[in-house]
């Protein structure tokens, strides 16, 4: 056995047009590089039935193809588990709003050429609103609600599987309450089950702990923002971490209730910015699943340790460090510490992180497991993220030119 699965071979059908609102049930693509889980197979063929793979190996000779890749990469569909594209979608300046289904269709767009066909998009349940990111409770509704709706249109083959990832401001009561009636009402509505869990991901943005723990970073952010001065910005962050050190209370309350949603099975969380081995071990402690964005190498090393994934982000490899100075995310992935990359805010830093890291040694297979299969299981969704056998049927298509990986077709199971 070569340990590559393998189907008995099915009878072809008799050939059919496609239409092009998506490829059809039943179709094989051949001649592509498939990237397996543990290796790259050439000259690949792969069977799909019903929108599910039941087949992947090697071409056979004088079999026709309903798709001849022409020797291009095929991976499975890239999983983002954390995108703050949405909201930029929305306000692309500061107090530019677009309308919401605008909005959704224009990023679905960018999402679906970065070869992403499931996206979490982060929706900020916080009261710190600014107006250059147009962050709010309201907001974060109104994108609740616009991504539910989006995904039940009438539409023969959805482009992309859109999600919400619900971020959680720990120390903003308004926040908290309005996330909390949001979980409430998916539960009610049976949207949040055991087998389909909401995602929260636990943040708390106060400046000299977390990711910026340096405050010096956030000073230089608010200048840069708001164009106010040195003196300006640092009096600003003085008052806003005296303001969040007042809620310290709220942030208790915050923690203990989704310590009891995590018992429940309903809820799967993300710890935020986790900075040492001591909150990864509260982040245990409340049964949460994943470390995000972890800001030094001994968060990143206890999670692991704990079997937590770990999440970094793309354009964080892409730009070889941290914006706000805390550890790079090719360092962890260097040590093997990082099971997952997210987009952040670009869609495309995601396929262009995975071939970075396979230009400076890590195995192909390995590289695009952290934007497919890794977070694919950071969030629970066991049918997709990986070409194998029983799984969904979301394919892309890749050519690398001018050094840097290109989506070319992108099949996504019905």
């Amino acid at each position: 056995m070569t340990g590559i699965e393998i189907a008995s071979t099915l009878p072809t059908a008799e050939p059919s047009a496609w239409t092009l609102q998506g490829p059809p049930a039943d179709y094989t693509v051949g001649h592509v590089r498939a990237v397996l889980p543990d290796r790259v197979l050439d000259d690949a063929r792969i069977v799909v039935r019903d929108g599910r793979i039941v087949e992947v190996g090697p071409s056979v000779p004088g079999v026709r193809h309903d798709v001849d890749g022409g020797g291009l990469l095929c991976l499975p569909g890239l999983v983002d588990v954390h995108s703050d594209g949405l909201e930029k979608e929305r306000m692309p300046r500061p107090g530019v709003e677009l309308p919401w289904p605008f909005s959704l269709m224009s990023f679905e767009g960018k999402v679906r050429a970065a070869g992403v066909t499931t996206v979490f998009h982060g929706a900020s349940f916080s009261d710190r609103s600014t107006a250059a990111s147009g962050r709010s409770v309201h907001v974060a509704q109104q994108m609740c609600e616009s991504v539910e709706q989006w995904g039940e249109r009438d539409t023969e083959a959805p482009l992309v599987d859109h999600r919400v990832l619900h971020r959680l401001d720990v120390r903003s009561s308004a926040g908290f309450v309005a996330l909390r009636a949001e979980f409430e009402r998916l539960v009610e509505t049976g949207a949040v089950t055991a087998a389909t869990p909401a995602v929260i991901s636990h943040e708390d943005h106060t400046p000299g702990i977390g990711q910026y723990a340096d405050r010096a970073y956030y000073e230089k952010y608010i200048v840069g923002m708001r164009g106010i001065s040195v003196a300006e910005a640092r009096k600003v962050v003085d008052e806003l971490a005296s303001e969040r050190e007042a809620n310290a209370a709220i942030r208790d309350e915050t923690m203990g209730w989704l310590a009891e949603q995590s018992r429940t099975g309903l809820v799967r969380i993300f710890g935020h910015d986790p900075e040492s081995a001591v909150e990864i071990a509260d982040l245990a402690a409340r049964g949460g699943n994943v470390a995000e964005f972890p800001t030094t190498v001994e968060a990143a090393r206890e999670a692991r340790a704990r079997g937590m994934s770990v999440v970094m982000g793309g354009p964080n490899v892409l730009r070889g460090r941290s914006h706000s100075g805390n550890v790079s995310a090719g360092e962890l992935a260097d040590l093997g510490l990082v099971t997952a990359l997210a987009s952040d805010y670009l869609p495309s830093s995601l396929m262009g992180a995975a071939f970075a890291l396979a230009d400076r040694g890590l195995p192909l297979p390995q590289a695009v497991s952290l934007v497919t299969r890794g977070p694919a299981t950071a969030v629970g969704l066991a049918d997709r993220g990986a070409l194998r056998v029983g799984q969904r049927a979301d394919l892309v298509l890749v050519a690398v030119e001018r050094s840097h990986p290109v989506t070319r077709a992108v099949l996504r199971a019905m």
